[in-house]
């Protein structure tokens, strides 16, 4: 049985086994993408890598491979590294062997980075493609910033607290002018990566950030229980879009170390 609640102008979804968090988290995204479709006509979701897109395995499962509108879906990277499309550390490859190839997603509206130019090329390439289809409206503009606003943006979460390639500690935090930046010294290789924007990420409609493992329990805990406290910050601590909902979906061991019996027991 999950546990779920609004703890800090965020909502927790703490789940009891991991297959139970995958299962609420197609419910979730399924949702988001009836509603923007219904609304809008098409569904734009930008995606991060690692164990997330595993998560996502369920919605290449019935009944979401059938209920889904995959032909409306617009599929953006919210972080990347500046690697081949085929390069293991790929987050591109990652999505496409294990989701992409999957579900009927039309393939021109997978909308990846340049990987044969450099780190800050491939960045202001992909924020020029994003600028055009917020022209033509495919992406949402934000009311109350120039940012795009996408109907979802998922992510994960470092052991360290970082999410996209915001990193802690970083100068690319601090970036606001630019929808999309890049940096050459991740600390875990590849080291050449772009990444959105704070500003970006914070302006969408809808964000949520799934951590499941112990080793994050500590980064979890800074990020969920630290925002407005004398806690050190983490980037992850620093997501609260602007206009939008954020959903934190966690397992029971990336939960322990959370205020609050109701969520920490």
């Amino acid at each position: 049985m999950a546990r779920s609640g609004v703890h800090k102008d965020r909502e927790l979804r703490i789940h009891e086994s991991l297959d139970e968090l995958i299962t609420d988290l197609a419910d979730y995204i399924a949702e988001i993408s009836e509603a923007a479709v219904k609304e809008r006509g098409v569904f734009a979701i930008a995606l991060s890598g690692g164990s997330l897109i595993g998560l996502m395995g369920k919605l290449c499962e019935a009944p979401y491979n059938k209920t889904v509108d995959w032909a409306k879906w617009y599929i953006f990277w919210a972080d990347e590294r500046v690697v081949a499309k085929n390069h293991v550390d790929s987050n591109y490859k990652l999505a496409k062997d294990r989701f992409l190839s999957k579900v009927p997603i039309i393939p021109s509206h997978v909308h990846s980075i340049n990987d044969s130019v450099s780190a800050e090329e491939a960045a202001d390439e992909y924020e020029f493609v994003i600028r055009q289809l917020v022209k033509s409206r495919v992406i949402s503009v934000s009311d109350i910033s120039d940012c795009p606003k996408f109907d979802l943006i998922l992510l994960g979460m470092g052991s360290d607290g970082h999410v996209a390639s915001l990193l802690p500690n970083h100068s690319v935090l601090e970036e606001k002018d630019e929808w999309v930046t890049y940096i050459t010294d991740s600390p875990k290789p590849p080291p050449e990566r772009i990444t959105f924007t704070m500003p970006v990420i914070n302006s969408a409609s809808n964000v949520a950030i799934v951590i499941t493992g112990e080793s994050k329990a500590e980064a979890a805990h800074l990020a969920v229980d630290g925002v407005g406290t004398g806690f050190p910050s983490v980037p992850a601590g620093i997501v609260q879009p602007l206009k939008g909902n954020l959903v934190w979906f966690m397992d029971k061991p990336a939960a322990t170390k959370l205020d609050g019996s109701e969520f920490s027991k």
